[in-house]
């Protein structure tokens, strides 16, 4: 071994995969080097509320017998890894956040996107905290504690896959697997400084994820840098044909990253989710936009009305999958969902009809745009990470409740399906907290995204900053 077992962990997860498949490293000394940060590091941001150490250890010795025979390893053997507590685990009771499902039987299998990684060969150590039912951007979790932003951990870490953003950003894993409704992996990815993909609507399978809006989930990964990502996302793809929300027919594999932003027509949104940015997150905007060429400003059609078809979706959906629940044992909800979910349950039929009708001419006109530009930027939070238990967040003197706001700028975007990169940055003058901005492109072309997000990377200005603590 070339490496001590804390450089190991220094080294981003696609750098880690090639160190393991060279031989430098095992993947047994990895996973025991990754489950002694999570020991010393989790209780102080409180990200892993599951650990899988036992099936981690059995993952990592695989992977060793493997390059021992002389097996070619998988794009990601040996690299640990962790999912969003909503993600069946095989032998694991699948909680999503919550009390009620503590009484539900352990998953006979895992989820597929587990599956999948454990083909590529990375390795599970556990499950990660979030907001119940995935129903917030904060991941303040009344049964499980709230999950700890890295950066100052008396922040919040976003939501609702607050685990997953805060797990990559202190270290704990190079490489995990969340869900975005409204913004659950972008919010968190921007509130910690970490990079996140929310893929096309239907790009990934999601059979063996607890559901939340049916018609709007997505899955995704978070990762330590742009390849990682790239490497994460390319394992993940296939088709299944057991999932009828799964809508790809064919792997379109990332292709050649350093092409980076060269012709492609990059524009700067405008309108409304300028007026909802701060002046630091306005900041991350223009300097992406210089270092990407921007070619102008672009109205994103009907973004709040899109927002707002979102929150009738969202709140319709979710109130009536959990309705029986809700009838029975309201007393199990945390405070912080089980009025929403209450009152989108009594929503007429009507409305959701109504946002569900209008979601087909908006995503028309969103798709319309693409036929002139190929990746669009826009803040990811209006604002950066706010304390833990706040109730509000000042935008230009507007006060915007806190946990519903931060999906300010994601939710209408969600709402019309597009893949979404969210690249970490630091503006000046946050006491060193980050602030995302996302790269947006047109249904089914995440690798022009990733393209982008590759040459905020290569200009230094996307990166991570490892928090140790």
């Amino acid at each position: 071994m070339k490496n001590g077992s804390q450089d190991m962990l220094t080294l981003q997860s696609h750098a880690l995969a090639k160190a393991i498949r060279c031989g430098d490293i095992s993947a047994s000394e990895v996973t025991e080097a990754a489950i002694g940060r999570v020991e010393g590091s989790n209780p102080h941001i409180n990200a892993f509320i599951g650990k899988s150490y036992d099936r981690a250890r059995r993952e990592a010795a695989a992977v060793d017998a493997q390059r021992a025979r002389g097996d070619e390893l998988p794009a990601l053997a040996g690299v640990p890894y962790a999912v969003k507590n909503l993600f069946d685990i095989e032998g694991e009771v699948t909680l999503a956040g919550s009390k009620v499902n503590q009484s539900h039987a352990a998953a006979a299998q895992d989820a597929v996107l587990v599956d999948r990684m454990r083909q590529a060969g990375a390795v599970l150590l556990g499950s990660l905290n979030m907001d119940e039912y995935a129903y917030g951007f904060t991941t303040e979790n009344t049964h499980y504690g709230p999950t700890r932003n890295p950066h100052d951990l008396q922040r919040v870490a976003g939501g609702s896959s607050g685990g997953c953003g805060a797990a990559v950003a202190a270290g704990l894993v190079g490489i995990s697997l969340g869900s975005d409704t409204n913004g659950s992996i972008r919010v968190p990815a921007s509130l910690c400084g970490v990079w996140g993909l929310k893929p096309t609507f239907g790009r990934l399978s999601r059979r063996g994820s607890y559901p939340f809006v049916h018609s709007i989930d997505h899955l995704g990964p978070f990762a330590d840098a742009l390849e990682s990502l790239a490497m994460a996302y390319d394992a993940l793809q296939w088709p299944d044909l057991l999932d009828p929300g799964c809508h790809a027919r064919a792997v379109q594999p990332v292709g050649d990253l350093e092409q980076g932003s060269e012709g492609l027509r990059v524009g700067v949104l405008d309108g409304y989710f300028h007026d909802h940015a701060s002046e630091p997150a306005r900041a991350v905007v223009a300097a992406a936009a210089a270092a990407l060429g921007s070619r102008g400003a672009v109205e994103w059609p009907d973004a709040a009305l899109g927002r707002a078809a979102a929150f009738i979706t969202t709140a319709s959906e979710g109130g009536s999958l959990h309705l029986a629940d809700l009838r029975t044992r309201a007393d199990d909800f945390e405070p912080l969902s089980v009025d929403r979910f209450l009152a989108g349950a009594l929503q007429p039929a009507s409305w959701y009809l109504q946002a569900q009708r209008f979601r087909r001419i908006y995503r028309d006109r969103i798709n319309a745009l693409f036929q002139n530009w190929d990746v669009l930027i826009a803040p990811a939070t209006p604002v950066c990470a706010t304390p833990i238990g706040a109730d509000s967040i000042d935008i230009h003197g507007t006060q915007y409740p806190a946990r519903a706001s931060m999906g300010l700028l994601t939710q209408p975007i969600s709402f019309a399906g597009c893949p979404v990169v969210t690249a970490p940055m630091w503006p000046a003058g946050t006491g060193g907290l980050p602030i995302g901005v996302q790269l947006i492109a047109a249904p089914w072309r995440e690798d022009l995204a990733l393209r982008a997000g590759y040459a905020l990377q290569c200009a230094g200005l996307a990166r991570l900053q490892t928090v140790s603590l």
